[in-house]
């Protein structure tokens, strides 16, 4: 098995989540927004839970208050120092869960299919698992606008945007794990700025600013800078000047595997071929 190359400094990560959480204007509409609908989606369930987690950054969206109609009769929380969810940082016993709920932190995690191997160790049989993760064309525009920046006037380019799994790869991930019944659905989010610079001072006080273990330890220069806005500017502004970004959110759900969940079918083990089923149309 191929040895993983880690990609994410998660010291940093944790230093910076912990203290953007913790300031009073954490920008937090995103959370806000994906721990709605994985409460929507939880609603759903007709599963009574004894004991569920909520885990992530701001986990306090999905603790007891927002359950209290959902089935759930005990509801924990993570620290602000757990917010880095690491592989092998699942901070419960093996089994222990009925339901864990994940608000953000997969997308930041150097090892996502084991820390979904944890989460699946971590659920009783037929546990759920919910969560939120940013996935493939987030901040896409920043990434394009960076990159032409750099070559334009350096001829290469540095890691400035972390790279996010594609939704397909997210659930294959899922079922590599061992979690039965694996979906992924995803939502693109436009949002829009002032102008890049407004983009760059949300990242930061989100705690997303660039924590890439090969990313340049300096600052970009004010020519670089420039440029980048310009071409964000170029490409991505509507007519009023103001900027787009876009947020792409995966949603996930799995269980813990159980005998009694339904199983897919086995390839091959249908009964009528789709051409015959097609041509039996009115």
């Amino acid at each position: 098995m191929p040895r993983l190359i880690p990609i994410f400094d998660e010291q940093r990560l944790r230093q910076r989540l912990t203290r953007a959480v913790a300031a009073p204007s954490f920008p937090g509409f995103l959370h806000e927004h994906a721990a709605g609908e994985i409460l929507s989606r939880l609603a759903s369930s007709r599963q009574r839970f004894d004991l569920a987690l909520a885990h992530g950054t701001r986990p306090d969206l999905l603790s007891a208050p927002q359950m209290r109609t959902i089935r759930a009769a005990t509801v924990e929380t993570t620290r602000h120092a757990d917010l880095v969810i690491t592989a092998g940082d699942v901070p419960v016993r093996d089994g222990s869960l009925d339901c864990l709920l994940m608000l953000f932190g997969p997308e930041t995690t150097n090892d996502i299919g084991r820390l979904f191997a944890d989460i699946r160790r971590a659920l009783r049989p037929d546990g759920l698992f919910l969560g939120a993760a940013l996935a493939g064309a987030t901040l896409k525009e920043l990434r394009d606008s960076w990159s032409l920046a750099e070559v334009e006037l350096t001829g290469g380019g540095t890691p400035r945007v972390a790279p996010f799994a594609g939704l397909r790869d997210l659930g294959d991930l899922m079922l590599r794990s061992g979690l039965a019944l694996p979906v992924v659905d995803g939502e693109r989010l436009v949002v829009r700025y002032a102008d890049p610079l407004a983009l760059l001072r949300e990242l930061k006080a989100l705690g997303w600013s660039n924590a890439l273990i090969e990313r340049t330890r300096r600052g970009p220069s004010r020519r670089l800078l420039a440029r980048m806005v310009e071409h964000y500017r170029d490409r991505f502004a509507d007519s009023d000047g103001r900027i787009r970004a876009t947020f792409e959110i995966a949603y996930l759900t799995g269980f813990s595997p159980h005998p009694d969940q339904q199983q897919p079918l086995k390839p091959g083990s249908a009964r009528i071929r789709l051409a015959d089923a097609l041509s039996r149309r009115p």
